[in-house]
């Protein structure tokens, strides 16, 4: 299974105008409550993801910490988003942007 870092996502985050505001010291420290910038948000950290590879709920789970506070609250939001799915403690990415 592919090794999982949250540094391209935090820099992306870092990096957008329109999100750097719900990071702070290294972390997604709030959750956009407009629909259309969590979106965006979820669709950056999902980029962490290799498409078509399988994680383990650890694997998912430690970046996930590293990444927001509530990581539980994290992996829902991708999931409820159909960004990730999983079956029987397996995770893989299935949307966000393409090619990323």
């Amino acid at each position: 299974m592919p090794e999982l870092s949250p540094t391209s996502v935090l820099s992306a985050l870092a990096n957008d105008d329109s999100l750097q505001a719900f990071v702070r010291d290294g972390r997604i420290e709030l959750m956009p409550a407009k629909r259309s910038r969590r979106l965006r948000l979820l669709e950056t950290v999902v980029t962490a993801f290799e498409p078509g590879a399988r994680y383990s709920e650890e694997q998912v789970d430690g970046l996930l910490r590293v990444l927001h506070p509530d990581h539980c609250a994290l992996r829902r939001y991708l999931v409820d988003e159909a960004l990730l799915e999983r079956d029987h403690g397996q995770y893989w990415r299935i949307g966000g942007p393409a090619g990323r």
